[in-house]
């Protein structure tokens, strides 16, 4: 059978390579176009559009590039015309797939969508789009099928594809042992949160000089844009396309919100989730987003699991507190690792999340 993938952002083509490997298990006469990157082309995808030409992040960079994201959906409505594919898979990137979504239904292809758009948090009135105009939904969050059930729309939790990720990457790099004294700080990936948290997360330094503490540099941001910041702490290291490798050696973690707290809990090291923004900013999210916690961690387990250090809670006398908690061995560490064994059993219910998510859609395509 023929497919055709949509992925629009590097966590995507991540995933998006997985899924096409699992496909092509499940069906050897497999062929896969796809948007994606250099991931999904190795997996054995068809490469139309690269996502490092899709990605345009907030208000005002997408006004600047509407009349090439117009021209993106149009081609890619023209592409899948003169492909012909037996089904469309949709991979997150809500803004850009739901929109193909409503086209492709009403041309009538069946339509599939793998990792749900996040509509549990806000846009909640997407999910009658959804329901319109996807056959068959697939999600990652254990939490997510309860969400679209308030909905009366059944959905296939296959578990998280991140789990087997981790799982290959921990037994590829076997050798690399943990580093009590070694810390790691993950401040983002976009400027202007790696501006505000990094700073704070440094201000705790110097309370630990029996320990070393490296900075994952995010992919894309140049070593002179973090180099003000780390002057004055001649300590701190830095280090670049190796945050895993970095969490497979850490005896503890700082962590922006967002799917690095998720993979340094499935890398079994105890965190703190530190979150701050502008006031405005702020205010107005506080007010858009439903959710009672801002780390994957604790929403998949629907209790805090791990501190979460919010605007004025993020300071250095409250990091200071957590982080010696966290690198002493005692029961409030304890409890995290035990918590996070709990999280991974949840995640990967019925095995890997790729091969779940291939075998469903195959099963789908053949009804």
């Amino acid at each position: 059978m023929k497919y055709y993938l949509i992925a629009g952002e590097a966590s995507g083509d991540l995933h998006g390579s997985n899924l096409i490997r699992a496909l092509k298990e499940k069906d050897p006469a497999a062929e896969c176009r796809c948007w994606g990157g250099d991931l999904m082309q190795a997996a054995g995808g068809e490469l139309v559009k690269h996502y490092r030409d899709l990605a345009f992040m907030g208000f005002v960079e997408v006004l600047a590039n509407l009349r090439t994201i117009f021209r993106n959906i149009d081609f890619c409505k023209k592409d899948i015309s003169a492909y012909r594919p037996d089904c469309i898979i949709f991979i997150d990137y809500p803004g850009f797939n739901l929109r193909i979504a409503k086209w492709a239904k009403e041309a009538g292809y069946k339509t599939v969508y793998y990792i749900s758009p996040q509509v549990w948090a806000w846009k909640e009135n997407r999910v009658k789009s959804i329901r319109q105009h996807i056959d068959k939904m697939l999600v990652i969050l254990p939490f997510e099928k309860l969400f679209y059930d308030k909905w009366d729309y059944a959905v296939d939790y296959v578990g998280h594809p991140l789990v087997e990720v981790i799982d290959r990457f921990k037994a590829e790099h076997d050798a690399l042992q943990p580093d009590p004294t070694l810390i790691a700080l993950l401040p983002g990936s976009r400027q202007q949160e790696i501006l505000v948290k990094l700073p704070v997360m440094l201000s705790v330094t110097p309370f630990f000089p029996h320990h070393r503490f490296v900075v994952a540099r995010a992919p894309g941001q140049p070593d002179e844009f973090y180099a003000p910041m780390l002057a004055n702490y001649p300590n701190v290291g830095a280090a670049s396309n190796s945050t895993y490798e970095l969490l497979m050696q850490s005896r503890a973690a700082l962590v922006t919100s967002g799917t690095a707290t998720l993979e340094t809990a499935l890398f079994g090291i105890p965190e703190v989730v530190c979150y701050k923004g502008s006031a405005i900013s702020y205010q107005i999210a506080k007010r858009l987003i439903k959710v009672k916690f801002i780390s994957l961690v604790n929403l998949i387990m629907d209790r805090l699991v791990v501190k979460e250090l919010i605007q004025n809670d993020l300071n250095t006398a409250n990091i200071k507190k957590e982080l010696e908690q966290l690198l002493a061995d005692g029961p409030y560490r304890s409890r995290i690792l035990e918590d996070y064994r709990a999280l991974k059993t949840e995640l990967q219910k019925g095995g890997a999340a790729s091969s779940q998510a291939a075998a469903i859609i195959v099963a789908f395509l053949r009804a």
